[in-house]
């Protein structure tokens, strides 16, 4: 099993390693606060955490594509310098090569390297006959389905022969099925010793995925990101996901991530490093409709108030983390309260639940302004105009203080979906204009 020698030397460290965006004012956000953590040979490294925490952030840290702030990345020991280091990258989004075939796809990097023709068509070769392209070599992207495309986006990652593959959310943007395939043909390599990489570190948000995976689980914390927990899985391969141990590892990872001051006797503490904690401003919003919220807490209403979402997810066939997003932001509106692993509809929850559509609009709209300070200061800034109105491109400036060019669009996305249902402000797509709603 590739577990089995795993040494005390680390391939890749991080030490003190922090990442913070500088703002117009001299003050310094801060997304990473300084993180110890180090990347072990023989060993699939998972790095767990909610959606917009610091995990691709932190990967590419390790990888060199991103600078840090603060602290230093080791490679064997020594700082990381003129000198790259052996890792390649799968990506979330295939990132082929549209008009290049699969064969020269694979070849790409080899062929950037300087690798004669020869040579590297032989070696392309061998690795897409690994992953299971074998018969493919000619064919365009266009012509292959998604999984074919992450099989080749593995395959080129693979044919640098790197010390450590690094993989950020490889299998999200697959469906059930070619994501399950796809995470076994990657173990089958691994453990058959059929790649010369001496460590894979995957970023994921899903729980069942890691344990499937991993030998290590990285919990990371957010606001900023921070490690906040680190599971040793000891379970042997091929691991059965209705053993009472895999069940019970999931159990304890969600509870972690469910509540983020819990202290689980299967997990170490969280661990900072040195250096000050500063806090975003604003409080980051989960990804949701207020559909999603609604049918949750229906649920939590007609089974009494209270139930443990690991169950519920399961009768609803769904991943744990797919229930997540919807359970944050009725915590975050003050409808549930979560408590070890279970979530307890508060009164106001239960007041939303049985209400008809005006009186929910009416409901969720005190809720948010109480609770969401983005929403109140795009109504306060809404009323400070003598037209009621203002672009959503003042907003973005806004959020663009506080998160990455991504996560501000994704953000203002859905506070503009919060606050349309609240009708606290109108919006014209077309012009990107928000009015108040007046009263």
């Amino acid at each position: 099993m590739a577990t089995a020698n795993t040494a005390t030397v680390p391939i890749i460290e991080a030490r003190k390693l922090e990442k913070s965006y500088p703002q117009p004012d001299g003050s310094r956000i801060q997304v990473i606060s300084a993180t110890d953590l180090a990347v072990y040979p023989g060993q699939i490294i998972t790095l767990l955490g909610a959606s917009g925490c610091g995990k691709s952030t932190l990967l590419r840290m390790l990888t060199g594509l991103s600078p840090a702030t603060a602290g230093a990345v080791y490679w064997h020991g020594h700082p990381v310098g003129d000198e790259s280091p052996n890792v390649s990258i799968v990506f979330q989004s295939f990132a082929l090569f549209p008009w290049l075939t699969v064969l020269e796809n694979v070849e790409a990097p080899l062929e950037a390297r300087g690798m004669p023709p020869i040579e590297r068509h032989k070696r392309a070769l061998r690795i897409i006959d690994a992953v299971g392209l074998d018969g493919f070599e000619s064919a365009y992207p266009k012509e292959l389905s998604g999984g074919m495309k992450q099989r080749v986006g593995v395959a080129r990652a693979l044919v640098v022969e790197p010390e450590v593959l690094f993989m950020d959310e490889p299998f999200s943007a697959l469906d059930v099925l070619t994501a399950e395939t796809l995470r076994g043909e990657l173990l089958e390599l691994w453990l058959g010793h059929k790649i010369p990489t001496r460590a894979i570190f995957i970023v994921t948000h899903n729980i069942e995925e890691a344990v499937v995976l991993a030998d290590r689980i990285i919990v990371l914390g957010r606001n900023p990101a921070h490690i906040h927990a680190d599971f040793k899985v000891d379970l042997p391969h091929p691991r059965d996901k209705k053993s009472a141990h895999f069940v019970e590892l999931v159990d304890s990872i969600y509870r972690i991530l469910t509540q983020p001051d819990h202290q689980d006797d299967s997990a170490p503490p969280r661990t900072y490093g040195a250096g000050n904690v500063v806090r975003p401003k604003i409080v980051m919003l989960p990804h949701t409709r207020p559909g999603g919220l609604a049918g949750l807490l229906e649920i939590l209403a007609d089974q009494g108030g209270r139930v443990d979402l690991h169950r519920l997810a399961a009768e609803l066939s769904l991943e744990v983390d797919a229930l997540l997003p919807s359970v944050d932001t009725a915590a975050l509106l003050g409808f549930l309260r979560l408590e070890e692993g279970e979530v307890m509809i508060a009164p106001e929850g239960q007041a939303f639940a049985q209400a008809d559509i005006q009186a929910r609009k009416a409901i969720f709209r005190k809720a948010a302004l109480a609770n969401v300070p983005l929403l109140r200061q795009m109504e306060q800034a809404l009323k400070a105009k003598s037209n009621r109105t203002l672009s959503d491109e003042f907003f973005h400036d806004l959020l663009d203080e506080h998160f990455g060019e991504e996560e501000s669009r994704r953000q203002l996305e859905t506070a503009i979906q919060w606050g349309r249902y609240a009708e606290i402000f109108d919006y014209d797509a077309a012009t990107g204009k928000l009015t108040l709603t007046e009263a």
